[in-house]
């Protein structure tokens, strides 16, 4: 089935809706946005380079007319970056919030929490965000998507490191803090009743991430990649069905085959133990507490 014939079979309108989303100016965030803008929603592009979030604003607004798109600028990595983003949101009452943005191999470092970087972009600033806009999301009867990854089954988590600071394969970093975030996320799905949630992944796309190899290999490696893998024009139907598509405590969404190509479909996800998802609700909620009085 072609993109634009399931777009028109699985969505409908967003008139009306005020959509929040993070990571908009690389690939799959701007394949989203160009969906979402499509089916007539407001816009809020949440983006760490402001100079690149204005550009897309600016190109959106050509491309949909209609449309309206605000920028707020916001580096997950900077604790005062996102409570100030935050406050923002609030003021904006928005439908629903779209954590799209992701760090994999990225120049590591402590951030002002105390959490590696990749852990906070990943995980402790997102679900921030979405704790404190959880009281306006029940008044609205909003909806939460987070864009989760195959890649947070590689490995268990580890209460003696919770940010995999003391690791260094970038793959078991990342998907540790995607592990994290795919766990707290469907405990809120259990627990709320006003908000529905959703964790999306759009299986393997050519985009910024999938850029992190040495400049040589990439050179040689980037263009059958762009042909196995598939478009973030694809790859993004995931999260966008995110946003229609209620999921369960136990469920998320991402490519019908062997959860890397193809369209979405809604699967069962079993990969953590019941005590391991106590474990990453506990310290979620215990991170979130601490840090909502800093």
């Amino acid at each position: 089935m072609k993109t634009k014939k399931w777009i028109q079979r699985y969505t409908r309108s967003l008139s009306g809706k005020r959509i929040a989303v993070t990571g908009t100016t690389g690939g799959l965030g701007k394949a989203l946005c160009r969906n979402l803008a499509s089916l007539g929603a407001d816009l809020i592009l949440l983006d760490r380079n402001a100079e690149r979030s204005d550009a897309f604003r600016d190109e959106l607004l050509r491309e949909f007319d209609e449309c309206s798109v605000e920028c707020v600028t916001v580096d997950l990595s900077e604790f005062s970056s996102v409570r100030k983003a935050t406050e923002e949101l609030k003021e904006k009452e928005i439908d629903c919030f779209i954590h799209n943005a992701g760090a994999y191999s990225i120049p590591r470092k402590l951030c002002d929490t105390g959490y590696d970087n990749v852990f906070q972009i990943n995980f402790v600033s997102p679900y921030f965000m979405i704790r404190e806009l959880l009281p306006m999301l029940r008044e609205r009867h909003g909806r939460v998507v987070v864009v989760g990854s195959i890649a947070h089954n590689y490995s268990n988590i580890d209460p003696e490191d919770i940010d995999f600071s003391t690791r260094k394969k970038a793959s078991l970093v990342y998907g540790n803090a995607k592990r994290y975030l795919t766990y707290s996320i469907l405990a809120l799905a259990e627990q709320e009743k006003e908000v529905d949630f959703c964790v999306a992944h759009p299986g393997i796309s050519f985009t910024n991430i999938t850029a992190h190899y040495p400049k040589l290999i990439f050179a040689v490696i980037k263009h059958p990649m762009k042909v196995i893998f598939m478009k973030p024009k694809r790859a993004c139907l995931s999260i966008l069905w995110g946003v229609f598509e209620k999921c369960s405590s136990e469920e998320w969404i991402g490519p019908k085959f062997f959860d890397v190509w193809g369209l979405p479909k809604k699967k069962k996800l079993a990969t953590a133990k019941p005590s391991e998802r106590a474990e990453i609700t506990r310290i979620a909620e215990n991170t979130y507490q601490i840090l909502s009085v800093k």
